[in-house]
């Protein structure tokens, strides 16, 4: 079953422009097989699977002269899971600056490397493109809207990895497997990590605390290591596409707050794998929350996909008036709030009415949110 992906004619359209397409993303979002996708029957293409020594070591260390005898005759170069050679940013900077015919594409599965050694070197000469878990909108274009809403318990537990959609009888090991042991592949050999098993501690805690504002205090005391690698490790799992963070918006409000986050998962079954939770919504105390990290994360992939460059936030003053979600584009605003249950009552706060008049406001339930995502 292939399932297209929102990126694939943007990317068609940027083959043959003299760049580098550089595609990002976490392990098992489907970015090889996109890739494979997209070159057409009939090319002759050069794949190197960097996660193997042999391809690695066809890439280190490589002089001009060798590059160009490495793409002669051949149609593309695809280049996969690419943080993984030594200096790979110097080499796609040369590749790009000999302007060789050859279609240079380059996947990796996290931004760690990636952004220390291909972005620094590379500037100007690529075209960056982020892959998720599979968003609401692929899924609805691929059956149907009315089949996906009907899907909507199952994706609240278990998510939307391509494998999980594709297999929905192996979701749980899976999700497990990734959880377990994909995901933190790049992480676990970075120069950063110097206690890989609070990692694990680490996410739990934020799996716990979803929906809610994050203390990096607090999550210091808890997981008893400081402040500033708690902070530093909750940047590494961005950087692997686990988690994502919002900032709390600021602008008018003494009693705002100003230096607040809350953190979400990019996608909820690898959240549920992290608390080993697979429970079906109807007996979940946490429904709420995981309400609210699927609209927010198919939400970031929506902009994310679109190019709208919306900025995301949340609300909330030092007496607990809250709105979930904030988008600002363009010097506009607009405010959000998820209810999953459809009856119940959500009214914008009247200080936050009184701050930003005139900013249209949404509550967002299982009713209605196929609008909102779309």
């Amino acid at each position: 079953m292939m399932i297209k992906r929102q990126i694939s004619d943007s990317i068609l359209r940027d083959f043959g422009r003299g760049k580098v397409i550089v595609i990002i993303g976490a392990r098992q979002v489907g970015k090889t097989t996109l890739v494979q996708e997209l070159l057409r029957s009939g090319q002759k293409v050069l794949s190197l699977n960097c996660d193997n020594y042999d391809d690695r070591a066809v890439l280190e260390h490589r002089t001009s002269s060798e590059l160009t005898a490495l793409t002669s005759g051949y149609d593309c170069l695809f280049i996969d899971e690419a943080q993984r050679v030594a200096g790979i940013g110097l080499t796609i900077k040369m590749l790009a600056d000999l302007h060789v015919p050859t279609q240079v594409i380059v996947t990796g599965s996290s931004s760690l490397e990636l952004a220390e050694g291909i972005l620094e070197p590379a500037t100007g000469r690529h075209i960056d493109y982020e892959l998720y878990p599979l968003s609401v909108e692929e899924l609805a274009a691929h059956a149907s809207a009315r089949e996906e809403r009907r899907l909507l318990h199952q994706r609240l537990i278990y998510g939307t990895y391509p494998e999980v959609v594709v297999n929905p009888s192996e979701a749980r090991r899976t999700l497990m497997t990734l959880a377990n042991d994909y995901l933190y592949k790049d992480l676990l050999t970075y120069k950063g990590v110097k206690r890989p098993e609070m990692l694990s501690k680490l996410l739990r805690a934020l799996a716990l605390q979803l929906g809610s504002e994050v203390s990096y205090n607090e999550l210091s005391s808890l997981l008893g290591i400081d402040k500033a690698t708690v902070e530093s490790y909750i940047g590494l799992l961005e950087k692997c596409f686990v988690v994502f963070r919002l900032e709390s918006y600021s602008r008018n409000l003494r009693n705002e707050i100003k230096k607040g986050k809350k953190i979400y998962f990019y996608d909820n079954g690898i959240r549920n794998a992290v608390l080993s939770n697979f429970a079906p919504v109807e007996l979940r105390t946490d429904v709420g929350a995981l309400w609210e990290n699927y609209l927010v994360s198919e939400r970031r992939k929506h902009h994310a996909y679109a190019r709208t460059y919306a900025r995301m936030y949340f609300w909330r003053t030092h007496d607990q008036r809250e709105v979930d979600l904030l988008e600002e584009a363009d010097g506009c605003l607009r405010a959000f709030e998820f209810k999953w249950n459809v009856k119940a009552r959500a009214a914008v706060p009247a200080a936050f009415a009184k701050a930003y008049p005139d900013t249209p406001f949404e509550v967002v339930t299982p009713e209605n949110y196929f609008s909102f995502l779309r």
